[in-house]
Protein backbone atom coordinates (compact mmCIF):
# COMPACT_ATOMS: atom_id res chain seq x y z
CA UNK A 1 0.00 0.00 0.00
CA UNK A 2 1.31 3.25 -0.87
CA UNK A 3 1.90 5.88 2.21
CA UNK A 4 -0.37 8.35 0.50
CA UNK A 5 -3.35 5.56 0.43
CA UNK A 6 -6.63 6.29 2.61
CA UNK A 7 -6.63 4.71 6.23
CA UNK A 8 -8.25 1.51 6.94
CA UNK A 9 -7.20 -2.35 5.79
CA UNK A 10 -8.90 -3.80 2.33
CA UNK A 11 -11.18 -6.49 2.70
CA UNK A 12 -9.31 -10.01 1.54
CA UNK A 13 -9.61 -10.98 -2.03
CA UNK A 14 -12.50 -12.73 -3.19
CA UNK A 15 -15.87 -12.78 -5.04
CA UNK A 16 -16.18 -9.75 -6.84
CA UNK A 17 -19.27 -7.25 -6.57
CA UNK A 18 -19.87 -6.02 -10.54
CA UNK A 19 -16.04 -6.50 -10.67
CA UNK A 20 -15.22 -4.63 -7.56
CA UNK A 21 -14.87 -5.89 -4.45
CA UNK A 22 -17.21 -7.79 -2.56
CA UNK A 23 -16.98 -6.00 0.31
CA UNK A 24 -18.79 -2.64 -1.85
CA UNK A 25 -22.01 -4.83 -2.26
CA UNK A 26 -22.11 -4.54 1.90
CA UNK A 27 -21.68 -1.12 1.52
CA UNK A 28 -23.87 -0.51 -1.65
CA UNK A 29 -26.83 -1.97 0.17
CA UNK A 30 -26.87 -0.29 3.80
CA UNK A 31 -26.69 2.99 1.92
CA UNK A 32 -28.92 1.97 -0.33
CA UNK A 33 -31.47 1.33 2.97
CA UNK A 34 -30.67 4.35 3.99
CA UNK A 35 -31.02 6.47 1.41
CA UNK A 36 -34.75 4.77 1.49
CA UNK A 37 -35.67 5.80 5.05
CA UNK A 38 -34.41 9.36 4.19
CA UNK A 39 -35.69 10.31 1.10
CA UNK A 40 -39.14 8.45 1.72
CA UNK A 41 -39.07 10.81 4.62
CA UNK A 42 -37.58 13.94 2.84
CA UNK A 43 -40.30 13.07 -0.09
CA UNK A 44 -43.96 14.06 1.90
CA UNK A 45 -41.89 16.35 4.54
CA UNK A 46 -42.40 19.41 2.73
CA UNK A 47 -46.02 18.28 2.12
CA UNK A 48 -46.87 17.12 5.46
CA UNK A 49 -45.57 20.80 6.84
CA UNK A 50 -47.79 22.90 4.21
CA UNK A 51 -50.92 20.43 4.83
CA UNK A 52 -54.01 21.73 6.67
CA UNK A 53 -54.14 20.47 10.00
CA UNK A 54 -57.74 19.12 9.30
CA UNK A 55 -55.63 16.87 6.81
CA UNK A 56 -53.12 16.14 9.43
CA UNK A 57 -50.56 18.65 8.76
CA UNK A 58 -48.90 21.27 10.70
CA UNK A 59 -49.84 23.95 8.56
CA UNK A 60 -46.65 25.79 8.05
CA UNK A 61 -46.72 28.68 5.03
CA UNK A 62 -44.74 27.32 2.07
CA UNK A 63 -42.04 29.86 3.13
CA UNK A 64 -41.62 28.57 6.74
CA UNK A 65 -41.53 24.95 5.36
CA UNK A 66 -38.99 25.30 2.37
CA UNK A 67 -36.69 27.15 4.76
CA UNK A 68 -37.07 24.32 7.71
CA UNK A 69 -36.90 21.78 4.53
CA UNK A 70 -33.43 23.31 3.95
CA UNK A 71 -32.19 23.87 6.80
CA UNK A 72 -33.27 19.93 8.24
CA UNK A 73 -31.04 19.04 5.19
CA UNK A 74 -28.12 21.52 5.63
CA UNK A 75 -28.16 19.90 9.26
CA UNK A 76 -27.68 16.09 8.15
CA UNK A 77 -24.59 16.89 6.46
CA UNK A 78 -22.85 19.51 8.95
CA UNK A 79 -23.54 16.66 11.27
CA UNK A 80 -21.14 14.66 9.07
CA UNK A 81 -18.15 16.57 10.65
CA UNK A 82 -18.64 15.31 14.30
CA UNK A 83 -19.54 12.59 12.52
CA UNK A 84 -16.48 11.88 10.73
CA UNK A 85 -14.12 12.88 13.71
CA UNK A 86 -16.37 10.67 15.84
CA UNK A 87 -15.02 7.73 13.45
CA UNK A 88 -11.55 9.05 13.17
CA UNK A 89 -10.55 10.04 16.81
CA UNK A 90 -13.13 7.63 18.74
CA UNK A 91 -14.84 4.07 17.57
CA UNK A 92 -13.63 3.97 14.10
CA UNK A 93 -15.52 4.08 10.37
CA UNK A 94 -17.44 0.76 10.85
CA UNK A 95 -18.71 1.14 14.59
CA UNK A 96 -19.79 4.96 13.51
CA UNK A 97 -21.97 3.09 10.55
CA UNK A 98 -23.62 0.60 12.85
CA UNK A 99 -24.65 2.87 15.83
CA UNK A 100 -25.15 5.42 13.31
CA UNK A 101 -27.80 3.53 11.49
CA UNK A 102 -29.87 2.78 14.90
CA UNK A 103 -29.85 5.83 15.94
CA UNK A 104 -31.81 7.08 12.34
CA UNK A 105 -33.85 3.93 12.61
CA UNK A 106 -35.06 5.20 16.04
CA UNK A 107 -35.28 8.67 14.58
CA UNK A 108 -38.21 7.77 11.97
CA UNK A 109 -39.84 5.29 14.51
CA UNK A 110 -40.35 8.61 16.72
CA UNK A 111 -41.81 10.48 13.77
CA UNK A 112 -44.23 8.24 13.12
CA UNK A 113 -45.99 9.00 16.71
CA UNK A 114 -48.93 10.32 15.77
CA UNK A 115 -48.40 13.85 17.38
CA UNK A 116 -46.87 17.43 16.46
CA UNK A 117 -43.72 17.18 18.39
CA UNK A 118 -42.74 13.87 17.30
CA UNK A 119 -41.75 14.92 13.87
CA UNK A 120 -39.32 17.65 14.61
CA UNK A 121 -37.96 15.43 17.74
CA UNK A 122 -37.42 12.77 14.82
CA UNK A 123 -35.50 14.98 12.59
CA UNK A 124 -33.07 15.41 15.62
CA UNK A 125 -32.51 11.86 15.82
CA UNK A 126 -32.11 11.46 11.98
CA UNK A 127 -29.89 14.28 11.95
CA UNK A 128 -27.79 12.91 14.65
CA UNK A 129 -27.23 9.21 13.05
CA UNK A 130 -26.50 10.42 9.49
CA UNK A 131 -23.83 12.50 10.46
CA UNK A 132 -22.33 9.24 12.31
CA UNK A 133 -23.33 6.92 9.07
CA UNK A 134 -22.65 9.33 5.86
CA UNK A 135 -19.04 10.61 5.65
CA UNK A 136 -17.90 6.87 7.22
CA UNK A 137 -19.55 4.54 4.96
CA UNK A 138 -17.85 6.75 2.17
CA UNK A 139 -14.77 6.64 3.64
CA UNK A 140 -15.23 2.88 3.99
CA UNK A 141 -15.79 2.73 0.33
CA UNK A 142 -12.47 4.91 -0.88
CA UNK A 143 -10.59 2.29 1.53
CA UNK A 144 -11.43 -0.36 -1.14
CA UNK A 145 -9.29 1.32 -3.85
CA UNK A 146 -6.10 3.21 -4.04
CA UNK A 147 -6.25 6.91 -4.10
CA UNK A 148 -5.72 7.79 -7.92
CA UNK A 149 -6.89 3.98 -9.14
CA UNK A 150 -8.87 5.22 -12.54
CA UNK A 151 -11.37 2.84 -10.80
CA UNK A 152 -12.44 4.64 -8.23
CA UNK A 153 -14.96 7.12 -9.66
CA UNK A 154 -16.29 4.02 -11.81
CA UNK A 155 -16.82 2.14 -8.21
CA UNK A 156 -18.04 5.35 -6.18
CA UNK A 157 -20.61 5.69 -9.38
CA UNK A 158 -21.79 2.02 -8.60
CA UNK A 159 -21.96 2.78 -4.71
CA UNK A 160 -24.18 6.03 -5.84
CA UNK A 161 -26.74 3.89 -7.84
CA UNK A 162 -27.11 2.07 -4.46
CA UNK A 163 -28.28 5.26 -2.97
CA UNK A 164 -30.61 6.22 -5.84
CA UNK A 165 -32.45 2.99 -6.06
CA UNK A 166 -33.48 3.37 -2.40
CA UNK A 167 -34.27 6.50 -3.05
CA UNK A 168 -36.15 5.51 -6.24
CA UNK A 169 -38.73 3.11 -4.30
CA UNK A 170 -39.11 5.15 -1.19
CA UNK A 171 -41.34 7.57 -2.47
CA UNK A 172 -43.25 5.28 -4.64
CA UNK A 173 -44.36 3.92 -0.88
CA UNK A 174 -44.02 6.80 1.63
CA UNK A 175 -45.94 8.51 -1.03
CA UNK A 176 -48.61 6.78 -0.94
CA UNK A 177 -49.34 5.90 2.69
CA UNK A 178 -48.50 9.30 3.49
CA UNK A 179 -50.38 11.39 0.76
CA UNK A 180 -53.36 8.86 0.64
CA UNK A 181 -53.77 7.94 4.25
CA UNK A 182 -51.74 9.26 7.25
CA UNK A 183 -48.49 11.18 7.25
CA UNK A 184 -47.13 9.32 10.14
CA UNK A 185 -47.73 5.86 8.12
CA UNK A 186 -45.26 7.19 5.61
CA UNK A 187 -42.76 7.96 8.61
CA UNK A 188 -43.29 4.68 9.07
CA UNK A 189 -42.35 3.03 6.40
CA UNK A 190 -39.17 4.89 6.19
CA UNK A 191 -38.14 3.61 9.73
CA UNK A 192 -38.75 0.04 8.85
CA UNK A 193 -36.35 0.88 5.67
CA UNK A 194 -33.74 1.63 8.01
CA UNK A 195 -34.02 -1.68 10.21
CA UNK A 196 -33.44 -3.57 7.08
CA UNK A 197 -30.74 -1.12 6.30
CA UNK A 198 -29.20 -2.16 10.05
CA UNK A 199 -29.58 -5.61 9.77
CA UNK A 200 -27.79 -6.29 6.55
CA UNK A 201 -24.77 -4.47 7.98
CA UNK A 202 -24.67 -6.79 10.42
CA UNK A 203 -25.34 -9.85 8.74
CA UNK A 204 -22.53 -8.76 5.75
CA UNK A 205 -19.78 -7.23 8.08
CA UNK A 206 -17.68 -10.48 7.41
CA UNK A 207 -17.31 -9.13 3.85
CA UNK A 208 -15.61 -6.07 5.12
CA UNK A 209 -11.85 -7.59 6.49
CA UNK A 210 -10.34 -4.83 9.12
CA UNK A 211 -11.48 -1.51 6.58
CA UNK A 212 -13.16 1.03 9.38
CA UNK A 213 -12.33 -1.61 12.33
CA UNK A 214 -10.62 0.85 13.96
CA UNK A 215 -10.06 5.04 14.32
CA UNK A 216 -7.15 6.85 11.67
CA UNK A 217 -5.87 8.95 14.26
CA UNK A 218 -6.98 7.73 18.05
CA UNK A 219 -7.27 9.68 20.90
CA UNK A 220 -5.96 8.48 23.76
CA UNK A 221 -5.38 9.31 27.80
CA UNK A 222 -5.64 12.64 28.53
CA UNK A 223 -6.40 13.28 25.14
CA UNK A 224 -9.19 11.25 25.03
CA UNK A 225 -10.61 13.12 28.25
CA UNK A 226 -9.69 16.52 27.26
CA UNK A 227 -11.81 16.05 24.04
CA UNK A 228 -14.68 14.48 25.31
CA UNK A 229 -14.86 16.90 28.22
CA UNK A 230 -15.03 19.61 25.30
CA UNK A 231 -18.18 17.64 23.61
CA UNK A 232 -19.54 18.00 27.20
CA UNK A 233 -19.07 21.80 27.45
CA UNK A 234 -20.18 22.51 23.54
CA UNK A 235 -23.18 20.52 24.17
CA UNK A 236 -24.20 22.47 27.11
CA UNK A 237 -23.99 25.76 25.50
CA UNK A 238 -26.20 24.59 22.73
CA UNK A 239 -28.58 22.97 25.44
CA UNK A 240 -27.86 26.86 26.87
CA UNK A 241 -28.96 28.79 23.64
CA UNK A 242 -32.10 26.94 23.30
CA UNK A 243 -33.32 27.51 26.64
CA UNK A 244 -32.53 31.14 26.46
CA UNK A 245 -34.38 31.36 23.15
CA UNK A 246 -37.26 29.43 24.96
CA UNK A 247 -37.68 31.22 27.87
CA UNK A 248 -37.26 34.69 26.10
CA UNK A 249 -40.17 33.85 23.57
CA UNK A 250 -37.85 33.78 20.83
CA UNK A 251 -37.78 29.82 20.12
CA UNK A 252 -39.77 29.98 16.93
CA UNK A 253 -39.38 27.89 13.31
CA UNK A 254 -38.01 31.04 11.80
CA UNK A 255 -35.65 31.76 14.58
CA UNK A 256 -34.30 28.46 15.10
CA UNK A 257 -33.80 28.15 11.44
CA UNK A 258 -32.02 31.67 10.66
CA UNK A 259 -29.50 30.52 13.75
CA UNK A 260 -29.06 27.24 12.48
CA UNK A 261 -28.19 28.72 8.37
CA UNK A 262 -25.59 31.08 10.69
CA UNK A 263 -24.04 28.48 12.61
CA UNK A 264 -23.67 26.42 9.11
CA UNK A 265 -22.02 28.91 7.15
CA UNK A 266 -19.56 29.93 10.71
CA UNK A 267 -18.43 26.15 10.78
CA UNK A 268 -17.44 25.85 7.04
CA UNK A 269 -15.32 28.52 7.34
CA UNK A 270 -13.70 27.92 10.87
CA UNK A 271 -12.99 24.16 9.51
CA UNK A 272 -11.40 25.27 6.44
CA UNK A 273 -9.41 28.03 8.02
CA UNK A 274 -8.23 25.07 10.67
CA UNK A 275 -6.89 22.91 7.87
CA UNK A 276 -5.24 25.20 5.92
CA UNK A 277 -3.23 26.32 9.00
CA UNK A 278 -2.28 23.29 10.56
CA UNK A 279 1.52 22.54 10.50
CA UNK A 280 1.24 18.85 10.63
CA UNK A 281 0.21 18.40 7.06
CA UNK A 282 2.34 18.70 4.18
CA UNK A 283 2.70 21.51 1.55
CA UNK A 284 1.44 19.15 -1.29
CA UNK A 285 -1.18 18.25 1.30
CA UNK A 286 -2.46 22.28 1.70
CA UNK A 287 -1.92 22.58 -1.64
CA UNK A 288 -4.55 20.13 -2.89
CA UNK A 289 -6.96 21.89 0.46
CA UNK A 290 -6.69 25.13 -1.66
CA UNK A 291 -7.77 23.30 -4.61
CA UNK A 292 -10.58 21.89 -2.96
CA UNK A 293 -11.57 24.93 -1.39
CA UNK A 294 -13.07 25.93 -4.86
CA UNK A 295 -14.57 22.48 -5.56
CA UNK A 296 -16.56 22.94 -2.82
CA UNK A 297 -17.36 26.48 -3.84
CA UNK A 298 -18.58 24.95 -7.04
CA UNK A 299 -20.38 22.06 -5.03
CA UNK A 300 -22.00 24.17 -2.26
CA UNK A 301 -23.44 26.33 -5.56
CA UNK A 302 -25.01 22.99 -6.97
CA UNK A 303 -26.98 21.91 -4.19
CA UNK A 304 -28.39 24.96 -3.40
CA UNK A 305 -30.53 24.73 -6.70
CA UNK A 306 -30.70 20.79 -7.00
CA UNK A 307 -32.06 20.03 -3.72
CA UNK A 308 -34.32 22.28 -4.15
CA UNK A 309 -36.83 19.43 -5.76
CA UNK A 310 -38.00 18.38 -2.69
CA UNK A 311 -39.07 21.96 -1.55
CA UNK A 312 -40.26 24.19 -3.73
CA UNK A 313 -40.16 21.60 -6.74
CA UNK A 314 -42.32 19.24 -4.53
CA UNK A 315 -44.71 22.28 -4.07
CA UNK A 316 -44.90 23.04 -7.43
CA UNK A 317 -45.67 19.78 -8.21
CA UNK A 318 -48.43 19.37 -5.86
CA UNK A 319 -50.58 22.95 -6.22
CA UNK A 320 -49.27 23.32 -10.25
CA UNK A 321 -48.97 20.06 -12.03
CA UNK A 322 -52.16 17.88 -13.29
CA UNK A 323 -51.56 14.36 -11.75
CA UNK A 324 -54.70 12.98 -13.03
CA UNK A 325 -54.23 9.21 -14.64
CA UNK A 326 -57.23 7.54 -15.28
CA UNK A 327 -59.34 9.35 -12.77
CA UNK A 328 -56.77 8.47 -10.06
CA UNK A 329 -54.58 11.16 -8.88
CA UNK A 330 -51.06 10.15 -8.18
CA UNK A 331 -49.71 11.70 -4.95
CA UNK A 332 -46.95 14.58 -5.97
CA UNK A 333 -44.12 12.65 -4.02
CA UNK A 334 -44.32 10.38 -6.46
CA UNK A 335 -42.62 12.97 -8.91
CA UNK A 336 -39.55 12.64 -6.19
CA UNK A 337 -38.74 8.67 -7.74
CA UNK A 338 -38.26 10.43 -11.28
CA UNK A 339 -34.53 11.86 -10.36
CA UNK A 340 -32.95 8.53 -8.70
CA UNK A 341 -34.74 6.47 -11.23
CA UNK A 342 -32.97 8.40 -14.38
CA UNK A 343 -29.26 7.93 -12.33
CA UNK A 344 -30.21 4.37 -12.01
CA UNK A 345 -29.79 4.33 -15.86
CA UNK A 346 -27.15 6.62 -15.76
CA UNK A 347 -24.84 5.92 -13.33
CA UNK A 348 -23.36 2.76 -14.67
CA UNK A 349 -23.00 4.74 -18.75
CA UNK A 350 -21.63 7.63 -16.16
CA UNK A 351 -18.85 4.96 -14.79
CA UNK A 352 -18.24 3.36 -17.82
CA UNK A 353 -17.80 6.91 -19.46
CA UNK A 354 -15.04 8.47 -16.15
CA UNK A 355 -13.07 4.71 -16.92
CA UNK A 356 -12.83 5.08 -20.50
CA UNK A 357 -11.78 8.94 -19.85
CA UNK A 358 -9.42 8.55 -17.63
CA UNK A 359 -7.55 11.16 -16.48
CA UNK A 360 -8.47 13.13 -19.80
CA UNK A 361 -10.76 15.00 -18.51
CA UNK A 362 -10.39 16.89 -15.20
CA UNK A 363 -12.21 16.88 -11.99
CA UNK A 364 -12.65 20.78 -12.54
CA UNK A 365 -14.23 20.55 -15.71
CA UNK A 366 -16.59 18.01 -14.91
CA UNK A 367 -17.85 20.08 -11.52
CA UNK A 368 -18.15 23.30 -14.54
CA UNK A 369 -20.27 20.72 -16.75
CA UNK A 370 -22.08 20.29 -13.56
CA UNK A 371 -22.94 23.67 -12.52
CA UNK A 372 -24.31 24.71 -16.53
CA UNK A 373 -26.30 21.32 -16.79
CA UNK A 374 -28.00 22.70 -13.17
CA UNK A 375 -28.55 26.08 -14.12
CA UNK A 376 -30.29 25.07 -17.69
CA UNK A 377 -32.93 22.88 -15.82
CA UNK A 378 -34.04 26.32 -13.70
CA UNK A 379 -34.26 27.94 -16.69
CA UNK A 380 -36.36 25.14 -18.27
CA UNK A 381 -38.31 25.28 -15.20
CA UNK A 382 -38.89 28.84 -15.42
CA UNK A 383 -41.06 27.76 -18.76
CA UNK A 384 -43.00 25.57 -16.96
CA UNK A 385 -43.65 28.12 -14.35
CA UNK A 386 -44.83 30.63 -17.23
CA UNK A 387 -46.96 27.58 -18.66
CA UNK A 388 -48.71 27.61 -15.44
CA UNK A 389 -49.59 31.10 -14.83
CA UNK A 390 -52.98 31.92 -13.92
CA UNK A 391 -53.62 28.68 -12.46
CA UNK A 392 -53.01 26.48 -15.12
CA UNK A 393 -52.13 23.09 -14.53
CA UNK A 394 -49.24 21.67 -16.45
CA UNK A 395 -48.00 18.32 -17.06
CA UNK A 396 -45.81 16.69 -14.94
CA UNK A 397 -43.38 15.83 -17.83
CA UNK A 398 -42.18 19.60 -17.45
CA UNK A 399 -40.67 18.17 -13.97
CA UNK A 400 -39.68 15.06 -15.59
CA UNK A 401 -37.43 17.37 -18.11
CA UNK A 402 -36.15 19.05 -15.68
CA UNK A 403 -34.77 16.54 -13.33
CA UNK A 404 -33.25 14.64 -16.94
CA UNK A 405 -30.99 17.68 -16.79
CA UNK A 406 -30.05 17.82 -13.16
CA UNK A 407 -29.39 14.33 -13.24
CA UNK A 408 -27.01 14.87 -15.93
CA UNK A 409 -25.32 17.76 -13.67
CA UNK A 410 -25.72 14.92 -10.93
CA UNK A 411 -23.59 12.72 -12.43
CA UNK A 412 -20.91 15.03 -13.64
CA UNK A 413 -20.43 15.92 -9.75
CA UNK A 414 -21.64 14.48 -7.46
CA UNK A 415 -19.33 10.94 -7.17
CA UNK A 416 -16.82 12.92 -8.66
CA UNK A 417 -16.94 14.85 -6.04
CA UNK A 418 -17.05 11.88 -3.40
CA UNK A 419 -14.31 10.12 -5.06
CA UNK A 420 -12.34 13.65 -5.54
CA UNK A 421 -12.32 14.20 -1.74
CA UNK A 422 -10.90 10.75 -0.84
CA UNK A 423 -7.38 11.68 -3.23
CA UNK A 424 -7.63 15.21 -1.94
CA UNK A 425 -8.00 14.30 1.60
CA UNK A 426 -4.63 15.08 4.13
CA UNK A 427 -4.25 11.43 5.92
CA UNK A 428 -4.78 13.24 9.04
CA UNK A 429 -8.39 14.09 8.23
CA UNK A 430 -9.27 11.21 6.06
CA UNK A 431 -13.14 10.51 7.69
CA UNK A 432 -13.42 13.91 8.45
CA UNK A 433 -13.06 14.97 4.92
CA UNK A 434 -16.00 13.30 4.06
CA UNK A 435 -17.30 15.26 6.23
CA UNK A 436 -16.26 18.31 4.82
CA UNK A 437 -17.60 17.29 1.01
CA UNK A 438 -20.80 16.87 2.63
CA UNK A 439 -20.96 20.13 4.18
CA UNK A 440 -20.89 21.55 1.08
CA UNK A 441 -24.42 20.34 0.86
CA UNK A 442 -25.13 21.68 4.22
CA UNK A 443 -24.20 24.83 3.05
CA UNK A 444 -25.75 24.90 -0.19
CA UNK A 445 -29.28 23.73 1.42
CA UNK A 446 -29.12 26.37 4.36
CA UNK A 447 -28.46 28.97 2.19
CA UNK A 448 -30.88 27.47 0.03
CA UNK A 449 -33.70 27.13 2.52
CA UNK A 450 -33.23 30.91 2.75
CA UNK A 451 -33.15 31.23 -1.15
CA UNK A 452 -36.65 29.62 -1.49
CA UNK A 453 -37.93 32.18 0.75
CA UNK A 454 -38.26 34.43 -2.34
CA UNK A 455 -39.85 32.00 -4.28
CA UNK A 456 -43.05 33.27 -2.67
CA UNK A 457 -42.49 37.23 -2.84
CA UNK A 458 -40.93 36.76 -6.68
CA UNK A 459 -43.09 35.59 -9.57
CA UNK A 460 -41.78 31.96 -10.74
CA UNK A 461 -40.60 32.61 -13.37
CA UNK A 462 -38.36 35.17 -12.18
CA UNK A 463 -37.19 33.33 -9.81
CA UNK A 464 -36.10 30.15 -11.46
CA UNK A 465 -34.81 32.20 -14.05
CA UNK A 466 -32.41 34.31 -12.33
CA UNK A 467 -30.53 31.04 -10.51
CA UNK A 468 -30.81 29.32 -13.27
CA UNK A 469 -28.53 31.47 -15.42
CA UNK A 470 -26.60 32.47 -12.07
CA UNK A 471 -25.08 28.75 -12.10
CA UNK A 472 -24.72 28.94 -15.97
CA UNK A 473 -22.75 31.80 -15.54
CA UNK A 474 -20.55 30.65 -12.70
CA UNK A 475 -19.82 27.03 -14.60
CA UNK A 476 -18.85 28.71 -17.43
CA UNK A 477 -16.04 31.25 -15.14
CA UNK A 478 -15.35 28.18 -13.71
CA UNK A 479 -14.13 26.74 -17.10
CA UNK A 480 -11.58 29.40 -17.16
CA UNK A 481 -9.91 28.60 -13.64
CA UNK A 482 -9.28 24.73 -14.35
CA UNK A 483 -5.95 24.99 -15.39
CA UNK A 484 -5.07 26.91 -12.17
CA UNK A 485 -7.06 24.56 -9.96
CA UNK A 486 -5.68 21.42 -11.23
CA UNK A 487 -2.14 23.04 -10.74
CA UNK A 488 -2.98 23.02 -6.87
CA UNK A 489 -4.20 19.60 -7.11
CA UNK A 490 -0.33 18.77 -7.34
CA UNK A 491 -0.87 15.74 -9.24
CA UNK A 492 -4.39 14.19 -8.58
CA UNK A 493 -6.51 14.46 -11.23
Amino acid sequence: MSSDAPVGARPPAGKTFFGHPRALSTLFLTEMWERFSFYGMRAILVLYLTAAVADGGLDLGDSSANAVYGTYNAMVYLMALPGGWVADRLIGARRSVLWGGAVIAAGHYVMAIPTGWSVFAGMALIVLGTGLLKPNISTMVGDLYERDSPRRDAGFSIFYMGINLGAFIAPLITGFLGEKINWHLGFGAAAVGMTFGVLQYVLGRRNLGDAGARPADPLLGADRRRALTRVGVATAILVAVLLVLLLAGWFTVDTVVNLLTVVTVLVTVGYFARILTDREISGTERSRMKAYVWLFLFAASFWLIYDQAGSVLNIFAADRTDRSVGGFTFPASWLQSVNPILIIIGAPLAAALWLKLGHRVSTPTKFAVGLVLNGLSFVLMAAAARAAVGGDLVSPLWLVAVYAIQVAGELSLSPVGLSATTKLAPVKYASQMLGLWFLATAVGDAIGGQVARLADTWSQPVYFLTFGLASVVLGLAAVMFTRQIRHLMAGIH
